[in-house]
């Protein structure tokens, strides 16, 4: 008789509570879609200071890219940007930070 494979279900998700919805979430669980851009970096040295730089200050930071530096060390051009995006209520602090700490605008 052939072997017969085992089939591993995914777990379901159980229901959100009732008071609480879906965009109403709070603390380090904030989904990525609540966290708002605040600048654009040439590469991802200058992002990671931007970063130290606003976690320092306490406030929440994604760096977003569309590439995989460690399988890409070096990029050409826009090829490497990184983006910067923090928790939406800390954008004006983090807008602000960022211009004192570039000496001008951080958000087109």
């Amino acid at each position: 008789m052939a072997r017969r494979a085992k089939v591993i279900r995914f777990p379901k998700r159980p229901p959100e509570p009732e008071g609480r919805s879906a965009g109403a979430s709070s603390g380090a669980g904030q989904d990525e879609r609540e966290f708002v851009e605040v600048c654009r970096c040439r590469d991802q040295s200058e992002a990671l200071v931007l970063r130290g730089l606003l976690e320092s200050e306490g406030i929440r930071c994604l760096l977003q890219t569309r590439l995989a530096h460690s399988v890409h060390p070096f990029t050409v051009g826009d090829q490497g940007e990184v983006i910067v995006r923090v928790a939406a209520p800390d954008v004006q602090r983090a807008r602000l930070l960022i211009a004192r700490a570039t000496g001008g605008p951080s958000f087109p």
